[in-house]
């Protein structure tokens, strides 16, 4: 399964938008922006808000939503 990061990567590939571009836009530094669209720094929930701002989508254009997997500790939840 695909990172958030490397989702909004293809989205950018995809619409010929370069890091660089999206950076700037967004006010974040590229080498902050790398590592996350990279997946070795955690994307904040308000910069993801800002990339999807800028690049004017919604959210779900890169969230599939989930389920956490079932385990022993889901027999308490009930």
């Amino acid at each position: 399964m695909k990172t958030v990061g490397q989702k909004i990567k293809d989205y950018l590939k995809e619409h010929d938008i370069t890091q660089t571009e999206l950076a700037i836009d967004t006010k974040m530094s590229l080498p902050k922006l790398n590592l996350a669209l990279s997946g070795k720094r955690k994307l904040q929930l308000e910069e993801f808000e800002i990339i999807c701002g800028v690049l004017g989508v919604n959210a779900d254009t890169f969230l599939t939503p989930r389920l956490p997997e079932r385990g022993n500790y889901a027999k308490n939840v009930f």
